[in-house]
């Protein structure tokens, strides 16, 4: 089974009417028929909202003004999903009898908020965790709760109550588009289970967005996992992607975690953008990445990479 630690999907169906039912919009790689013919059998799916400046750099009018639109809108993207009839993932025991029944043609979903402004209070926490979720990334740019990407800065005092709730209601913690110093504050304050689901080598490709060999050292060495992106400006400084592009990246922050156990994909596919900013025309040239792998792994770290470390993850941080 091939996980996938990132993908926009209801998102990219509400805000741009690419729905995931249907074949792929023409141009894009990512839907239900797509990732079933691939061999994807389960996705952390977001809840990614938008908020208003971002609508300069993205071309969207779904966008929020404050926390209370940003509730509304993740909502709505969570009874898409209902709407998709993607069995949620939510318990140990869910993953588990998922995994002993899957065949390929089944997708099954974890919810990941990107951004945590949808949750008005800390105190509203126990409310999204009802509704499914299990892993919160506190920022994409700046939120009410971290600094994030182009946005220097740390936690603030909202940000760490939320990350103590999180901790009591079991939330996996995602760094990805955190800013550099919130990172640095995160692993002091946080002891529950920590990922990063979409960030690549900083020393491959710098920028903010990306994720340090020390931070990957720390992620791995707390039994966390780092999700590789396929998005071409995440994967190299200039020109077109390819599959090399994502080995490099792999195989970089395998050694800064000292070991491709701690690795696996977390594509962004669907984060907006199209096939010209992926390293395929079709996601399924993805059946072209395990042997390339195999050049740098062993058959059995390969499969690792391409689903079973972020499953043996999961079976160790999902709630009871």
């Amino acid at each position: 089974m091939i996980v996938d630690a990132h993908l926009d999907i209801a998102w990219n169906a509400i805000s741009a009417g690419r729905g995931f039912l249907s074949a792929p919009a023409p141009g894009y790689v990512i839907s239900r028929q797509s990732l079933s013919a691939a061999g994807v059998g389960l996705v952390f799916a977001t809840l990614y909202t938008a908020p208003a400046h971002a609508k300069h750099a993205m071309s969207t009018r779904f966008v929020y003004e404050n926390e209370r639109e940003a509730a509304i809108m993740a909502v709505a993207e969570v009874n898409y999903y209902k709407s998709c009839d993607l069995q949620l993932i939510g318990t140990k025991e869910e993953l588990a009898a998922y995994v002993r029944g899957w065949r390929k043609g089944k997708v099954a979903a974890v919810l990941l908020m990107e951004g945590a402004d949808p949750v008005e209070t800390p105190s509203h926490l126990g409310a999204w965790t009802d509704m499914g979720v299990r892993i919160i990334g506190l920022a994409w740019g700046a939120t009410r709760y971290s600094g994030g990407t182009g946005a220097a800065g740390g936690l603030t005092d909202l940000g760490l109550q939320l990350l103590k709730a999180m901790k009591r209601k079991k939330v996996i913690l995602d760094l990805s588009h955190m800013a550099e110093q919130a990172v640095e504050e995160a692993l002091d304050e946080w002891r529950g289970p920590i990922i990063s689901s979409h960030s690549n080598a900083r020393a491959i490709v710098p920028g903010d967005r990306q994720i340090t060999d020390a931070t990957a050292s720390e992620v791995a060495r707390r039994g966390g996992m780092l999700g590789i992106s396929f998005y071409a400006h995440h994967l190299r400084t200039s020109g077109r992607a390819s599959l090399a592009d994502v080995v490099r990246h792999t195989v970089h922050l395998a050694r800064a975690a000292g070991g491709p156990e701690f690795v696996g994909l977390g594509t962004d596919l669907d984060g907006g953008f199209d096939s010209r900013y992926a390293p395929f025309k079709k996601l399924e040239e993805l059946k072209d990445l395990p042997a390339r792998l195999g050049k740098h792994f062993s058959r059995a770290q390969v499969e690792g990479v391409m689903g079973g470390n972020w499953l043996e993850f999961l079976t160790r941080a999902l709630p009871d």
